[in-house]
């Protein structure tokens, strides 16, 4: 393989996609695309970190860069590495590399895991999978390949007519592409049913969908058929932090954002996300932003 060649097809199928996001997102925002699973991103300039629970995706820029953090781990990603998740995680994305001469310009493609099984029955070669669980985030080199089967998506949203029938299968060869790299163990990996990392992405699950209430870690476990100790040791391993922990973030991270685009009193936001006591969810608050609700907020809306 000629390295002049790919890294030429990569450049390339970079201009491509640079073009095809701005075509398609000519303002700086997030714009949802004909493909339900597609989201595209246009910034002009860098950004503070903005939080949501990243769904299993892979995040790929044509222009700019791009950080996430999971608890105290930040992963870069731009032109040249993607970011991959495989499980339900809360992560705050930060654009450190954008202007309006060289706006940030990028796509998340969003994906079920039982499409990852699918597509590895029918692989000539079986995909290995590590005998340890791996962080359920990570950064992987972008190859030339994959870039060209993602600019092959794009390309159908100025044919809408096809997108229900050509959509699906241009996203199969993306994943397959995926499950091609380094990372294709790490997807298959929580596509297993009854394996650990898919159990532990069943709890995720079940956590997010009721982050505001109690959960009960041995109740959890038993839910998903682990023990109390292998679906700690699991879930930490994977997520980067404890189960309570996890809903902690996504509460904290939900109440920011209810007091932030919705106006909500800090009060109101922590008792939306499941806190009975106001200072306790203040001092969690400050622990986890460096300052309590009220400054926070006021801060942000000053920028």
């Amino acid at each position: 393989m000629n390295p002049l060649h790919e890294d030429l097809r990569l450049e390339q199928a970079l201009q491509q996609l640079s073009r095809l996001i701005l075509q398609h997102a000519p303002l700086s925002g997030t714009h949802q695309t004909a493909v339900p699973s597609l989201q595209l991103m246009h910034a002009t300039h860098l950004s503070e970190p903005l939080e949501a629970v990243y769904k299993p995706s892979i995040c790929v820029v044509a222009q700019g860069a791009k950080t996430g953090t999971l608890a105290d781990e930040t992963y870069r990603y731009d032109s040249s590495n993607y970011l991959i998740t495989s499980v339900e995680l809360p992560i705050a994305g930060r654009i450190i590399e954008a202007s309006p001469g060289i706006p940030y310009l990028s796509l998340k493609l969003s994906f079920d895991t039982d499409m990852i099984l699918e597509i590895v029955k029918d692989m000539p070669r079986p995909v290995q999978v590590p005998a340890e669980l791996s962080r359920g985030i990570t950064v992987s080199r972008t190859s030339p390949a994959l870039l060209e089967s993602i600019v092959r998506l794009m390309q159908l949203l100025n044919e809408p007519e096809d997108v229900s029938i050509l959509a699906p299968l241009v996203i199969r060869e993306i994943l397959y592409r995926v499950l091609q790299g380094e990372q294709g163990a790490r997807l298959y990996q929580v596509a297993i049913t009854g394996g650990h990392a898919n159990n532990i992405a069943h709890a995720i699950q079940l956590i997010n969908r009721q982050f505001d209430q109690l959960i009960v870690v041995e109740q959890l476990a038993k839910s998903v058929n682990m023990s109390t100790s292998a679906f700690h040791k699991h879930f930490k391993r994977i997520t980067a932090m404890s189960p309570l922990q996890y809903q902690k973030t996504v509460r904290l991270q939900e109440a920011r954002r209810l007091m932030l685009t919705e106006s909500m009193q800090a009060a109101d936001a922590a008792f939306r996300v499941g806190y009975e006591s106001p200072s306790q969810f203040s001092r969690e608050y400050a622990r986890m932003y460096g300052k309590p609700p009220k400054q926070d907020v006021h801060n942000h809306r000053s920028i």
